[in-house]
Order: C-alpha cells, then structure tokens, then sequence
C-alpha cells in the first residue's frame, strides 16, 4: 500500500488534475495510474521505448534523421513527450528522479491524458514532426507522396490497430 504523502512536498508530483502523486507510487510496468481524482492518467517513464508509440521502424528512422542536442544521443521517449509537454503544457506532469535509485527511470510523465489520448496525441505530434521534415526534403516526390499517404492517415485507427497488435493490457507487451 502506498505511504500517504503530505500533497505538495517536495519529493511530490502534482498532477495536471491537482491531485498529488509520490514518485515511489509509479512503478516502470505503469502505463496508467488511477488517481484519486476519478480519472485514469497516462504514465511514461524515459525507460519506456519509442516504440511503445509508434512501430520499430519509424523509430529507427526519427533516429538517424532527428538530430538531439541535449544528453541523449538519439531521439528518443523523452524527446517525443517534450513535444507534447510543449503542446499540451498544463496536461503533462512531469518528474525528475535520476537521483532516487528506488524507481529505475530518471523521467516519469503523468498526462492529464488516460494512455490511449496520449497514445494519439504522441502520434499525431510526431506525424507532424515527419511532414515539417518532409517539406524541407529537396525530393519533391518524396514529399507529394508523403502529402498522399498523410492524406489518407487516420491517428485514431492507427493507435486502435498499434495498441490491438501490441496487446498494451499489461506490462509485459513487446515490440511490433
């Protein structure tokens, strides 16, 4: 059971919805918390893949075409919920706990978001991060044709389809 937390101590998470959460109460299998508030949290921690949002294969792609200037040394998890704190920033909660060595991740994002939004919300930002790219593409072809295939995407299916192959029932799904 979890140690009642005293709300807004510093070793506390305020949640978007203002509810309080203790780093100690997310563990890495998370990837939704029930909070106290009614509603159903999306959680991600930096220990969790790309791949957990979007198939190894674009996740091999965002790494060698997305350049990182910051302690990592490739696109990763971390980069990819920082487009969504920028987009959404009062729906992401966000904690830094590289010096608690009782959790075993240095990041953890509690989303105002239950998992299959944030699941949505992550593609569609990173969907957008590929046409930007795409428009700066000197390959005019390649760029109609992605115009094309973007037309037709449907983030919703997608993360239906992903999340169904993925079986995300619990912490034990693996990558596509």
């Amino acid at each position: 059971m979890a140690e009642p937390r005293v709300p807004g101590s510093e070793d506390s998470l305020e949640l978007p919805c203002g509810e309080w959460v203790h780093p100690h109460d997310l563990d890495l299998g998370m990837r939704s918390y029930s909070c106290p508030c009614g509603r159903t949290h999306a959680v991600v921690t930096d220990a969790h893949p790309l791949a957990r949002f979007v198939p190894e294969m674009l996740v091999d792609t965002l790494q060698e075409v997305v350049e990182t200037d910051d302690e990592f040394d490739r696109f990763t998890t971390a980069h990819a919920l920082a487009m969504v704190h920028e987009e959404f920033p009062d729906q992401l909660a966000r904690a830094e706990c590289a010096d608690d060595g009782q959790v075993g991740y240095a990041l953890v994002w509690v989303s105002d978001f239950d998992p299959r939004q944030l699941h949505e919300v992550v593609v569609e930002l990173l969907v957008e991060l590929m046409d930007h790219a795409v428009g700066h593409a000197d390959d005019e072809a390649a760029a109609s044709e992605f115009e094309e295939q973007l037309a037709q995407f449907d983030a919703g299916a997608f993360v239906d389809a992903y999340r169904d192959e993925r079986e995300f029932e619990d912490e034990f799904d693996t990558p596509a």
